[in-house]
């Protein structure tokens, strides 16, 4: 890792104690203890006064607070969106190589890219006061930043370097990955450009990507010619099914630009069920480099991510206590046969 690698960050600050919040919330600290345990007798006043305090100071109770204070943690928490695309198995299977060979334990959370579900999830690991956290992408609740940067404990957010991270950050930039499919569709003579997406508000580093592409076609003069986003997660037949509405309304394309690999790889089966040569009909780009992508009669062209040193590189820098920093692993463009 060089110095162009890295850039340092602030330290998370120590973590949020219940003495905290009963100074906060101007009350003692058993008042304090009783609201947030839910036990004993409390005013609705009180309790509201409590709980504000504890949401603005970002605290979670502490499970197991005595028992960690000799030994350490060996716990790593990992959050990640979805189970079922590939991406995050990957990330998991390097995070788990990793913690697996540092001695530590990892307890894995699905926020199913809801905010809401993310918060719950974090909420729930830090109360057993765990080494660390490991977590997709740099967006989060209010109440779920506020936790993890009052947690004291090392906190890594990997698939993204477009913002600004709590502690420790791998991952390569979304927008460039978004810019280079763009600029690749450009350099080929493609000029009628679609895209097909999933839903750009819970995934954002999609969004971001999509953001990077529609800003490198402005600066050439060329805006979208149609596009296709469904409000649902990305998958193959979502894929196939925004492909087929963008053929439908009869917008002339020469390319498209998916979202990822799973939703190209839906417009790929659709353009060959409907005798749409590729790429000479029709060109398909697609994002992740999945092996399935590869193995497909035509190759898919795509961005291929490193998922595998990224979930393992994170975890490495959290179990050996390494400083605060921002790792870019970069991406790679595999021209493919489809565009």
């Amino acid at each position: 890792m060089t110095d162009d690698d890295a850039r340092v960050t602030a330290r998370p600050s120590a973590a949020v104690t219940l003495s905290d919040v009963a100074r906060e919330a101007r009350v003692g600290e058993s008042t304090a203890s009783r609201v947030l345990r839910s036990q004993g007798s409390f005013s609705e006043k009180t309790r509201k006064r409590v709980a504000e305090a504890a949401e603005r100071l970002g605290y979670t109770p502490n499970r197991i607070a005595g028992t960690l204070a000799s030994t350490g943690s060996r716990l790593i928490g990992i959050v990640v969106p979805s189970f079922a695309n590939i991406v995050f198995s990957d990330v998991l299977s390097g995070a788990n190589r990793a913690l697996d060979a540092a001695g530590f334990q990892s307890v894995i959370g699905l926020s199913e890219y809801q905010q809401e579900r993310e918060e719950h999830i974090v909420r729930s690991l830090l109360s057993w006061r765990p080494a660390g956290l490991i977590l997709a992408g740099l967006e989060h609740s209010p109440a779920t930043t506020a936790m993890l940067r009052n947690s004291g404990v090392r906190i890594a957010e990997l698939l993204d370097i477009d913002g600004d991270g709590i502690d420790i950050v791998v991952g390569f930039s979304n927008v460039q990955a978004g810019r280079a499919s763009a600029e690749f569709l450009l350099s080929r003579g493609y000029r009628n450009i679609g895209y097909v997406g999933h839903d750009l508000e819970r995934d954002r580093r999609a969004a971001k990507r999509f953001a990077g592409f529609s800003a490198a076609l402005a600066e050439q003069g060329i805006s979208l010619a149609d596009q296709d986003i469904a409000p649902a997660p990305s998958s193959v037949e979502a894929g196939q099914a925004g492909l087929m509405r963008l053929l439908e309304r009869g917008t002339r394309l020469d390319a498209v630009y998916f979202s990822n690999d799973d939703m190209a790889l839906g417009g790929y089966f659709l353009c060959q069920s409907k005798g749409i040569a590729i790429p000479e009909q029709l060109a398909l780009f697609g994002y992740n480099g999945l092996d399935i992508a590869r193995s497909t009669p035509l190759p898919l062209s795509t961005i291929r991510t490193p998922r595998l040193k990224i979930g393992e590189t994170g975890a490495h820098l959290i179990a050996t206590g390494a400083p605060p920093q921002t790792v870019d692993l970069g991406f790679e463009l595999i021209e493919g046969a489809t565009a």
